[in-house]
């Protein structure tokens, strides 16, 4: 399943994008909410979840009706209305129009960590604190429950990640007598073999579009651009360590023609995919099932391992996708909708469900931690046991990345300023510098004070 965030667009979310001047108070706590500085316990939650209830849930993951029945048979006296509002932009856009119009959102709803701040600061959706988020911090895998937490609040419970693995043709790798590159530097080596061999062939793909993807390749280079530092002021900073060596070493790669800079995600592309054009595909753990339903023809051709390095002494990850469910402050059964929040994403069958009916990678270590989840035999990759890959990958992802409070806009923009140095193979890190500068006179528009720029 393709992360959403490929998609989003500046219209999604541009009539309002929930800006301190939009934001007005905090809202009025609806019947059931915990009063101001107190709190609502596991009994509490519990007894609502027992109640005659009706639960508007949006959400559009594929097949994620098979986990919502095992609730309903639990709860009998909690229906959910399941709704799919749309994906990426749309689901945005219907969500923010309801959240401005102060009426007509969801009790429940989907959202992917890179959005969710924007809703969070906003006071949009619920601070799970109140209710007892502590009590299942420890479920959950570090990265995942760092990316739920916004400026001291936990706004959502984490469903899904997306630790990043390199995915590569066996059938190329073995012609060419390759190995899977364990650094960066490495992965040159088997980029220059490659084009060496075929002009016409790449080691991967890199979309112009795609900024979510380019994030994540500075996370896991070390940068850490984005920052929350409170409720007015962020920080934009792309040129740190991290950023500047991602810069440098993928400049050298457009420059000399090594990757192709091409849009990904459309028939073309995933017609060279399956040709073996590309050596490798760089992305979320995800990434099996979209091979698997999109160019079964491939099936058996692909291996997993984890990404190349930049210090081998001390591996390093990220994430790329996923997403939390957060309870919207409108909702009127708070209660109800935070204990199903909580059940979707921690009961064992309903993490269970979501991974085998829905092909979501786990963010719950208790199946990440699994023998049945890590021996699992994957047959578009050869029938390789690549759960285990995911989860080490998962286990190394690097603390301290957030999003900004107005990601979506960020996203769109990238296409103006690094997208183009990615298509005409121009210096990186002056792209960055360009986007850096454009994000920051948008927030300082919006309200915000901005560091770092």
């Amino acid at each position: 399943m393709r992360p959403a965030t490929r998609a989003a667009s500046a219209a999604a979310l541009c009539l309002s994008l929930l800006t301190l001047a939009a934001c007005g108070g905090s809202p009025v706590p609806p019947s059931g909410a915990p009063a101001a500085g107190a709190s609502a316990g596991a009994a509490d939650i519990d007894k609502a979840l027992q109640t005659d209830t009706t639960l508007t849930f949006w959400s559009w993951v594929p097949n994620i009706d098979k986990t919502v029945a095992l609730f309903q048979k639990k709860y009998p006296k909690v229906k959910i209305d399941l709704v799919n509002a749309g994906q990426g932009a749309a689901h945005y856009t219907k969500l923010q129009s309801a959240v401005k119009a102060g009426s007509g959102a969801p009790d429940v709803a989907q959202l992917e960590y890179f959005a969710l701040p924007q809703f969070a600061l906003s006071k949009a959706v619920v601070d799970l604190n109140a209710y007892g988020a502590a009590e299942i911090k420890e479920r959950f895998s570090p990265s995942a429950w760092d990316q739920v937490n916004v400026n001291g609040g936990v706004y959502a419970v984490p469903q899904d990640t997306g630790p990043m693995a390199m995915f590569y043709r066996t059938d190329v790798f073995e012609r060419l007598k390759l190995e899977p590159p364990k650094t960066w530097d490495e992965f040159v080596t088997v980029a220059e073999k490659i084009k060496k061999d075929d002009p016409g062939n790449f080691v991967t793909s890199l979309d112009p579009s795609d900024a979510g993807g380019v994030d994540s390749l500075i996370w896991q280079a070390g940068g850490r651009p984005f920052a929350i530092e409170n409720a007015t002021t962020t920080r934009i900073g792309f040129l740190d360590e991290g950023g500047r060596r991602w810069a440098e070493m993928w400049s050298r790669l457009t420059r000399d023609k090594l990757v192709d800079p091409v849009a990904g995600w459309n028939d073309a592309w995933w017609k060279d995919m399956s040709s073996g054009k590309y050596a490798m595909w760089l992305a979320g753990a995800w990434a099996p099932g979209a091979i698997e339903s999109t160019i079964p023809q491939s099936k058996g051709k692909w291996r997993a391992a984890p990404m190349p390095a930049w210090d081998a002494s001390a591996p390093a990850n990220a994430e790329n996708g996923g997403s939390g469910v957060s309870v919207l402050a409108q909702s009127k059964k708070p209660l109800a909708a935070v204990g199903f929040a909580r059940w979707l994403n921690t009961d064992p069958e309903a993490i269970r469900s979501l991974n085998t009916a829905s092909g979501l990678f786990p963010a719950t270590r208790e199946l990440l931690e699994s023998p049945e989840f890590l021996d699992a035999k994957i047959p578009v990759l050869g029938d390789q046991q690549a759960n285990r890959v995911f989860a080490e990958g998962a286990a190394q992802v690097g603390k301290g990345w957030q999003y900004l409070p107005f990601q979506v806009y960020a996203n769109s923009v990238f296409k103006d300023t690094v997208g183009q140095a990615i298509a005409s193979g121009t210096d990186l890190g002056a792209a960055l510098t360009a986007w850096q500068q454009q994000i920051a006179g948008y927030a300082r528009q919006q309200g915000f004070t901005v560091s770092g720029s």
